[in-house]
Order: structure tokens, then C-alpha cells, then sequence
């Protein structure tokens, strides 16, 4: 197991989530939606984030997401590591979109560079461990942070302490019940943590 080819959010209202996704960030089957009423309630134990070029694709990014229905956690804003802001859309996940450039070179465009997978986790060494023994090679890896070499695949995948990943989105910890989300690459288990990867079917999800 090597890549993530699709993550799939789990939503009461698919037909709502897909025209959502398409019209905020524009995305075409990098993130799919299939319909649940699974029970969930409060931090879901993830994020999703886009990285950008510059400050001004996040600013219309994060525009366009509230615009199509998202709701402002934290606004768009400069910190020491860069500029970002996060959102979280009408289905309930929390959606970062940020940049290490201080300034604009170009103007402004809705466009994104990637997208990153971070995972909530309660002992950040254990589930590193158990992702190495599924075939993942551990990257960056920084305090409570551990970044995974997942080659060219449409999404990276990271962990992060669930505290740390909940104060980072601005959003209580406290959660319960499904995660909402699957991870599609290829095979098929769940961590730790309660996250449930799945063999991606290539059939169209939206």
C-alpha cells in the first residue's frame, strides 16, 4: 500500500456534496461523496487541506468555499508559517487551504498545487508504526507531526496528534461516532485510529 487515489466522504446529502466541492475548489475525483447517515458528532478527527501558490489563491479559494455554502472557522489570515484559513463545508469537514509564500507573484487564480490527508491521531509513534508495516514510508517527521512518502499520488497523507490537529483547524476536540471518511488506494484495513481504508472502485462516485 502506497498511494491514496480517492478519499471518499461519507454525506446525508451526496447530490448537494458534489455540486459543493465542484463550484468551492473544483474538484474532479480527487475527493468523492457517497450518501450516509452514520452517526457523528463534533471534530470528525481529520482534515483536508489544499495547499496553494501564494496568499491570493488561498483568499479566492476560501472566498469561493463560502460563497458555495462552507462556513468560516478561521479566516483567511497571515501567520509566521505563511497565509491560510479554514472552513468547514456543508457535509461537516474541515477543510484547510493554505501557503508558505508570504506574497503574490501573479495574479490571483482558484487553483490548487495538492491536497493533504492529516489524521488525528491519539499516539502519533503507534500509528506511524502500523502505517510502516502496511507499506508506507514515513517522510518528514517533526514533534508530534509524521508526514508519509506516498510518491506521486493525488493525495498526501499525514498524522498529527488529534489535540494539535483540532486546535491547528480551530475547532474543539471532542468528537464521537463515524469519522465520515474512507481512504481509497490499495487495500483494505482500518488504523489505530479508526480510519477505514478501502480498495478504491474506479467507478465514478458522483
Amino acid at each position: 500500500m502506497t498511494t491514496i487515489e480517492a478519499v471518499t466522504l461519507e454525506v446525508a446529502d451526496a447530490a448537494s456534496a458534489a455540486t459543493f466541492y465542484r463550484e468551492a475548489f473544483g474538484l474532479d475525483g480527487q475527493v468523492r461523496v457517497r450518501q450516509s447517515d452514520a452517526p457523528t458528532e463534533g471534530f470528525r478527527g481529520f482534515t483536508l487541506s489544499l495547499t496553494v501558490a501564494q496568499p491570493g489563491d488561498a483568499a479566492a479559494l476560501l472566498d469561493a468555499a463560502v460563497a458555495a455554502g462552507a462556513r468560516a472557522i478561521k479566516p483567511a489570515a497571515k501567520s509566521l508559517w505563511g497565509f491560510g484559513g479554514t472552513v468547514q463545508a456543508p457535509d461537516g469537514t474541515l477543510w484547510k487551504v493554505a501557503t508558505t509564500a508570504k506574497k503574490d507573484t501573479r495574479p490571483a487564480e482558484r487553483r490548487f498545487d495538492g491536497i493533504v490527508l492529516l489524521l488525528g491521531a491519539e499516539d502519533v509513534g503507534a500509528s506511524k508504526r502500523f502505517y510502516v508495516e502496511h507499506g508506507l514510508k514515513p517522510g518528514k517527521s517533526v514533534g508530534s507531526y509524521v508526514e508519509f512518502d506516498t510518491g506521486a499520488s493525488p493525495i498526501k497523507l499525514g498524522l498529527y496528534k488529534r489535540r494539535a490537529l483540532a486546535k491547528d483547524a480551530g475547532v474543539p476536540e471532542a468528537g464521537s461516532g463515524s469519522h465520515r471518511v474512507a481512504i481509497g488506494g490499495d487495500a483494505a484495513f482500518t488504523d489505530p485510529d479508526g480510519f477505514a481504508w478501502e480498495v478504491l472502485s474506479r467507478a465514478a462516485a458522483n
